[in-house]
């Protein structure tokens, strides 16, 4: 783990930010090897750009992993990002088309392993996955936020 200090300038503020970075070499990274068969894994697409996995840790039955072959620690930093959520897609309507599920759900956290990747994860029954308490904003702090997002470029 590498805690990171540093500063950011943002509209002429400056600003300190703390970080935590679990860093990892990509020659250390589990999906790196994974990707250079060095590791075993159950792969379910495979092109140039990604492969797709199932999850050794299913929540779900066909439990999918997609991860870039380029090593990236976060989804957004994922070039092309766009044909990223493509095969997505295309990967999660056949999970559905398989396992016969009422719909899918995508999930980015990025904290189990270090090298960017979409969960894809079929579900038969509404409300099967649970997200964390609710932070308690009122409408007045929401509206706030709203109007600071946009003024960004």
């Amino acid at each position: 783990m590498l805690l990171l200090i540093y500063h950011h300038t943002r509209s002429g503020k400056l600003v300190n930010i703390w970080r935590v970075v679990y860093h990892v070499d990509m020659e250390d990274c589990i999906f790196c090897k994974i990707i250079n068969k060095e590791k075993p894994a159950h792969i379910v697409y495979e092109d140039e750009q990604f492969m797709a996995i199932l999850d050794v840790f299913p929540r779900v039955k066909g439990h999918t992993l997609l991860i870039p072959k380029t090593h990236a620690r976060w989804v957004n930093d994922v070039e092309p990002f766009g044909r990223y959520w493509e095969v997505a897609r295309t990967i999660a309507k056949k999970l559905q088309k398989h396992l016969n599920t009422e719909y899918l759900s995508y999930v980015t956290l990025g904290d189990e392993v270090p090298h960017a990747h979409i969960h894809i994860m079929p579900q038969q029954e509404v409300g099967a996955i649970k997200f964390g308490q609710v932070v308690s904003q009122t409408n007045e702090d929401l509206s706030a936020l709203a109007a600071e997002i946009i003024k960004l470029d």
